[in-house]
């Protein structure tokens, strides 16, 4: 039997064999894997390996924090050397459920109702994970050759800007393609960059608040200053650059003005009798995906210290830096790399006709307009692409759903691609 029928036939499977993807997917709602407060991942990752071991993976669970592991796996290929590898990544890790009297459902417990399927994590991102286990489930199940290498990372923290796909990629994960089965409704997506940073003004001395006519009147003879009040000038600053960053960039599939320099939180005084000795600004940075957040930071800081050049007391008292983070629980601060969508890559190409053969239309491609862990993946040299079932609306919900014939064909489509991919000679050149 040829190659190409027996996909046809594992396609037809998961129609006929549905019961057994949407049981899957109840197994991973009923985890409550909630991030934060995170630390909950432990029995939700040992369920995960267990599936991909019995597809034939070699894998590797192992605590990224107490309680929460990433779960590492490849099925290597019977030609790994001469033909294409493929990354599948997902993140185990929910959003807050919130008040849970405002569902209509319990939050981890999978209830099907007029083709939806309802609980916290179906659209963000269970659902993808679901159907890349089933993918791959009937793919071994059928004995269908892979010639090329195919790993599949489960990691943990995507919810909190912790860096579970960060640290897979730093113990050295190599790739020819990625794909992030993170919501997107069925496009192939991008994304821009986000990274958050803490400016802090700091006095050198501490003054009484008696002292403070004698900071701001002639002839007071105390060159002191307010670390709150020298932070609104660099406010300012920063408003300032967010508008010049409107003006001058732009990029395909992001509204005017999409890079934005948020002021989210600010920590400053200690005592209504004191003079503010200290003030802290929380920020969070949105760019665009032709830049990195190393540059973007450093425009900010370059814009800020022109700003206190030009402030007498600023001028000798600059501000100071501290950007990202690895996680936003652990230390307030985190980084989501940009991706550029290369429409002319042979992964993009393959992942557009396996779609097309499906759903008989080509998929839409553009933009994320939120951000995943698919920039680091593709930071650290890997073609990738954001590609997974689940609408953005649904996501973090209420009541949160996905449609479960999205679910169905992103199964499909992906038995073929991973079939189609895996089975390709690595370019020669």
């Amino acid at each position: 039997m040829s190659n190409s029928i027996t996909i046809q036939k594992l396609q037809q499977q998961v129609d006929a064999r549905q019961d057994e993807l949407l049981a899957l997917l109840g197994e991973l709602i009923a985890f409550p894997t909630v991030s934060p407060p995170a630390r909950n991942t432990m029995l939700a990752q040992q369920f995960l390996e267990q599936q991909l071991r019995a597809c034939g993976f070699e894998t590797e669970l192992w605590e990224v924090y107490p309680g929460d592991p990433n779960v590492t796996g490849v099925k290597r290929g019977t030609e790994r050397d001469a033909y294409r590898s493929l990354l599948l990544n997902g993140h185990m890790d929910v959003a807050e459920v919130g008040d849970s009297r405002k569902w209509q459902v319990d939050p981890f417990k999978l209830t099907l109702k007029e083709g939806r399927a309802y609980g916290r994590g179906t659209a963000d991102m269970k659902g993808g994970l679901a159907a890349l286990l089933f993918a791959v489930k009937l793919l071994t199940e059928a004995g269908v050759e892979l010639k090329g290498d195919l790993l599949f990372h489960s990691v943990i923290g995507e919810e909190a800007g912790e860096a579970g796909t960060r640290a897979c990629m730093e113990k050295g994960c190599q790739a020819d393609f990625a794909v992030v089965a993170d919501t997107s409704g069925l496009a192939i997506q991008g994304q821009g960059g986000v990274i958050t940073g803490w400016v802090t003004v700091q006095s050198p001395v501490t003054y009484h608040d008696g002292m403070r006519s004698r900071m701001i009147h002639a002839g007071g003879g105390v060159s002191g200053a307010s670390a709150i009040e020298k932070m609104a000038k660099l406010i300012t600053g920063l408003q300032e650059l967010e508008r010049h960053w409107a003006v001058t960039k732009s990029y395909p599939g992001f509204p005017p003005g999409s890079n934005t320099i948020n002021p989210a939180v600010i920590e400053g005084g200690r005592h209504a009798a004191f003079i503010a000795d200290r003030c802290s600004l929380w920020i969070t940075v949105h760019f665009y995906p032709n830049e990195d957040y190393e540059s973007v930071a450093a425009e900010i800081e370059d814009h800020l210290l022109r700003v206190a050049a030009g402030d007498p007391w600023l001028r000798n008292h600059p501000p100071t830096f501290h950007w990202g983070g690895r996680s936003m629980i652990e230390e307030r601060g985190e980084i989501f790399p940009s991706l550029e969508l290369d429409t002319e890559s042979e992964g993009f190409k393959a992942l557009v006709m396996s779609h097309e053969h499906v759903r008989g239309i080509k998929p839409q491609s553009g933009m994320s307009p939120t951000v995943t862990d698919a920039g680091w993946i593709g930071r650290f040299g890997i073609p990738t692409v954001i590609y997974g079932p689940g609408e953005l609306a649904h996501a973090h919900a209420v009541n949160e759903s996905t449609d479960i014939q999205e679910l169905l064909d992103y199964t499909k489509i992906m038995i073929a691609f991973i079939a189609d991919w895996c089975n390709r000679p690595k370019c020669a050149c």
